[in-house]
């Protein structure tokens, strides 16, 4: 009878914070409102997951799954990881092909949701959410904005820095066609100065290709200011793709690139 009720009590506890607009929970909270021990309300919670009203994308970390998101059996990612940032205490923005898509510039829903963060932190299998982390250096100095969920708001890169990131991790977004796709309707919203100033949180190389690329996809007059800046800082010439060999390839001299692969964008 003990048992029967206090399964009673850790759905009411869920209800309630639903009710009162609260869709996350760390596992010490529901421990101290249940006031049960902690191995009593991990089984409360785990029963309630198996009936997908819960789920637990990050140990001690629980998020409230309402009926229209149980064919997930989680929270949709941009709905829970603010929250969860804010808990481990770790800076973070929405980047790469999850930033594209929130400016409009994804031809196709993005398979994971990506987050870059300052340390590297394991991947989050929820239900069918997934969600990658990738490590970021000088993240705070990122330029990012805020975008609107359903549950509050989340921070994304701005338009500049989504499309230097997109050439820095080239291989998290399907490689230079896939980069070049998204570029063109990215470049839309590109502010020439904000690039020159976003580039100053990246590596030169990856600056390089980036302006190749922008100016591969017709829009030559986004990078003026960026070409100047790369020719002061650039001081060799890299290959457009890495680990790729490059020894005899056409060079381009504005970008000091060998142009080792064909970009072949999907326009």
């Amino acid at each position: 009878m003990k048992s029967k009720l206090f399964r009673l009590h850790a759905r009411e506890y869920v209800s309630d914070l639903a009710a009162a607009g609260r869709y996350h929970f760390v596992s010490s909270d529901a421990c101290k409102a249940l006031d049960v021990s902690a191995a009593a309300t991990k089984l409360a919670l785990n029963r309630l997951a198996k009936q997908k009203m819960v789920a637990q994308p990050a140990r001690g970390f629980y998020v409230i799954v309402p009926p229209e998101y149980r064919t997930l059996a989680c929270l949709p990612p941009d709905q829970f990881i603010p929250a969860l940032m804010q808990k481990l205490d770790q800076p973070y923005y929405v980047g790469l092909l999850s930033a594209a898509q929130y400016h409009g510039a994804a031809h196709h829903p993005p398979q994971e949701f990506q987050v870059l963060l300052e340390k590297s932190h394991r991947p989050i299998h929820c239900g069918r959410v997934r969600v990658t982390f990738i490590v970021r250096k000088h993240l705070r100095s990122v330029p990012v904005q805020t975008f609107n969920t359903s549950r509050g708001t989340i921070l994304v890169s701005i338009p500049e820095a989504t499309a230097i990131d997109l050439i820095g991790y080239i291989h998290h977004v399907g490689g230079l066609d896939q980069a070049a796709t998204i570029l063109c309707e990215l470049v839309e919203q590109i502010d020439p100065q904000k690039l020159v100033n976003v580039a100053q949180t990246a590596p030169i190389t990856w600056v390089q290709r980036l302006g190749y690329l922008i100016e591969l996809v017709g829009a030559s007059k986004k990078v003026n200011l960026l070409r100047d800046y790369v020719e002061k800082k650039a001081r060799q010439t890299v290959p457009l793709l890495p680990s790729v060999p490059h020894e005899h390839s056409p060079r381009d001299a504005e970008w000091k690139l060998f142009v080792n692969a064909k970009v072949d964008p999907d326009i």
